[in-house]
């Protein structure tokens, strides 16, 4: 399913961050009195009221240098435009956060601006409104031409509830992803770390701009090819830009267009800087292609710039998975963009982990291998209550699912959990899916009969 998007944008320093880790409800975003402390979108899943939805929080980048942010490039403080720009294309809902201690300022109207042409909803929020006189005092809040400020401690919690009920009183329906018989890969990663000259070997020649200078890729753009004779579409998340067009901070914006390519992939090419290695950032987009329950293979890029001893590619793997744990089960390929070293193995591997993704068991393979793992690894017990498992299916859909159904799933401790994966894993291979497992009591067996 393809889950709405909600972007939060604003200047710097109004409580963006803390109003995300309230949405969210986990602090997953950095919170600091220090303007322009977020430097890079982050992205949660929050639920409210059923519904289910995706909450980007943002940078805030002041219009120019008033800001006065410590070590932040000039050029950077121009990007309010690129912010409010991008989730006005991509964002099904957007929050604007202010500040009530601080009035509608400058920049407020400048995004106020950009924001009234768009055609989505947009929410005016004023922020630290934690007493009766700043709740109050956010009605001068109404000439920046939104509509009714809507007064909230992000903090605090208040008014979070009411800012949640009209917000999803207006998000649409989520989508069904329709399976396509066409592969579909989302090239995806960090700034500069060269997406747009893996396309361009992909593809033999020139069709995305590539250049040294972060920022340059914009747009989410769908290329059909063929590949050994059959169809597919690469979803490059660096569009065609013309060099002397570049905008200031356009890049860390983009990442609304990643996610939405991601949702619309069946498997996810997460390409890694080589000479940098893994980053927060590189983490950050790899938790979200799990998220999404899509395929991910791992593309290793500007290989020919790192200098090579004899086990030079067995540490980098390591390394890799470590700081990857959470989707050891990626392939790896080491690819040179530059010099087309291996990229022809890109396509041929994403289109495995395809194959692993849409794969289905057979309900008697599975059950048979469900009594063979539980004779040779017993679960552990609680008390004189012990684990049995009495039928196992795998249910319709991508990732592959399956349900387990037990005499008590409280007893499913997560190591047992885990060691029923690596047993699929190592009878099936699923090489680049996720999987997912789902235990259910025999009563609900019996209900969903």
């Amino acid at each position: 399913m393809q889950k709405p998007i909600i972007a939060i944008v604003g200047r710097p320093n109004v409580g963006k961050s803390t109003l995300f880790n309230r949405l969210v409800e986990e602090r997953i975003a950095i919170v600091s009195e220090t303007a322009g402390t977020t430097r890079d979108r982050l992205y949660g899943e929050a639920e409210f009221a059923g519904r289910e939805f995706i909450v980007v929080d943002t940078g805030g980048l002041a219009l120019d240098e008033r800001a006065d942010l410590p070590g932040t490039p000039a050029a950077m403080l121009t990007g309010v435009h690129n912010q409010a720009q991008v989730a006005m294309d991509e964002a099904d809902a957007i929050i604007f956060v202010t500040d009530v201690e601080q009035g509608p300022s400058p920049d407020d109207f400048e995004i106020a601006n950009t924001l009234r042409a768009s055609k989505k909803p947009v929410y005016l929020v004023v922020n630290k409104a934690d007493n009766e006189t700043r709740r109050q005092n956010a009605v001068e809040f109404f000439q920046l031409g939104l509509g009714e400020p809507i007064p909230i401690s992000a903090l605090h919690g208040v008014g979070t509830g009411d800012l949640l009920d009209q917000i999803i009183a207006r998000l649409p329906e989520e989508i069904p992803s329709a399976p396509s018989t066409i592969p579909h890969f989302a090239i995806v990663g960090r700034p500069n770390v060269g997406k747009s000259s893996l396309l361009n070997a992909i593809l033999g020649e020139e069709r995305a701009l590539v250049s040294e200078i972060a920022g340059t890729t914009r747009d989410s753009i769908d290329t059909a090819l063929m590949w050994n004779d059959a169809p597919l579409v690469l979803i490059d998340t660096a569009g065609l830009r013309k060099r002397g067009q570049i905008e200031a901070g356009i890049e860390k914006y983009s990442s609304l267009r990643a996610i939405r390519a991601i949702q619309r992939a069946d498997v996810a090419l997460l390409v890694i800087d080589a000479v940098d290695g893994i980053m927060a950032q590189d983490q950050h987009v790899a938790s979200y292609i799990l998220a999404a329950g899509k395929g991910v293979v791992i593309v290793i890029n500007k290989w020919d710039l790192i200098e090579k001893e004899e086990r030079t590619m067995i540490e980098f793997t390591e390394r890799v998975r470590a700081q990857l744990d959470f989707i050891a089960y990626a392939p790896i390929v080491f690819v040179s963009a530059k010099t087309h070293q291996r990229v022809h193995r890109v396509i041929d591997t994403a289109l495995e982990a395809r194959a692993a993704w849409q794969m289905r068991v057979p309900t008697n393979e599975l059950n048979e291998l469900v009594r063979e793992a539980t004779a040779r690894h017993t679960p552990a017990s609680k008390g004189k209550r012990h684990l049995k498992f009495l039928f196992a299916t795998q249910v319709e859909g991508t990732p592959p699912t399956f349900f387990f159904f037990v005499n008590d799933k409280k007893l499913v401790h997560f190591t047992y959990e885990r060691y029923l994966e690596n047993q699929l894993r190592a009878r099936w291979g699923f090489v680049g899916s996720p999987l997912r497992m789902i235990f259910r009591n025999r009563r609900e067996e019996k209900g969903a009969a």
